[in-house]
């Protein structure tokens, strides 16, 4: 199975302001994406999966904590450990989740703001959406 991937990005600044830049990611796969805004740091979305569904997340405004649960479809136990990220919108750092993981996040500072890019259209979603209930995982384990 393939495995979430962080790609770096970069930021370059003259007097004319700052360019926010991620060469490194390969936009083509991607069919649809969207804005979700945390107004504070408590708010939590957990547990959305995916089999086959591909993610993109970005940190626009703020910063983001992301929990991944490598999900074992058969036997979805709940001790599972996370794998761990922080978005930064300063860093322009994109996540590449691949089919297969579970997610949750938080906002790390009020008012962030992070974009979601998808490979599949909403209705193609829809068939491959799988939630767990916030209980299911440990975020913070």
């Amino acid at each position: 199975m393939e495995k979430p991937q962080l790609i770096s990005g970069n930021v370059h600044e003259d007097p004319r302001g700052k360019l926010f830049f991620n060469n490194e990611v390969d936009l083509s796969p991607i069919k649809r994406l969207y804005f979700i805004e945390h107004p504070d740091t408590i708010t939590v979305r957990a547990w959305q999966a995916h089999k086959i569904e591909e993610k993109w997340f970005q940190a626009v405004q703020g910063k983001f904590e992301i929990s991944l649960i490598r999900v074992n479809w058969d036997n979805p136990s709940d001790s599972l450990p996370a794998f761990k990220y922080v978005l930064d919108a300063l860093k322009s750092e994109i996540l590449h989740v691949p089919g297969g993981y579970a997610s949750g996040f938080r906002a790390l500072e009020n008012n962030s703001k992070i974009m979601v890019c998808s490979n599949f259209t909403l209705d193609e979603s829809k068939g491959d959406d799988f939630r767990f209930p916030l209980e299911h995982w440990e975020l913070d384990n």
